[in-house]
């Protein structure tokens, strides 16, 4: 098994002055879930539009991970903020977020722009 997850702040450029970008890398599942929920909205600051959460680090994601970003993009939503995750094409992760519609929920990207 890999390691559980860690919630970090990438560096940005400073182009998208209200977009905040955090990677998790790791696994996501039952047992951190909401931990890793916490550290997300703790980073996240109040007047940031938008959130980039980049998943290209993640190994494992399982049904509570997924439910966790569907309520993180719901809760965002209420505060009219967006939600956008990373995942790379081949990333492990990305058959759970296509079988569970997540990405029509969500906004997916293969890459960080």
């Amino acid at each position: 098994m890999s390691e559980l997850a860690r919630v970090e702040p990438l560096p940005q450029d400073g182009s998208a002055d209200h977009t905040v970008v955090l990677s998790v890398t790791g696994e996501i599942d039952l047992s951190n879930a909401e931990q890793v929920r916490d550290a997300i909205g703790a980073a996240l600051p109040v007047e940031a539009a938008v959130l980039v959460v980049d998943l290209s680090g993640t190994q494992y994601l399982d049904s509570a991970g997924i439910a966790m970003l569907f309520r993180l993009a719901e809760r965002l939503g209420w505060s009219r903020q967006e939600l956008h995750l990373v995942v790379p094409p081949d990333a492990p992760i990305r058959a759970a977020i296509r079988i569970t519609h997540l990405d029509t929920v969500i906004t997916v990207h293969d890459a960080l722009a």
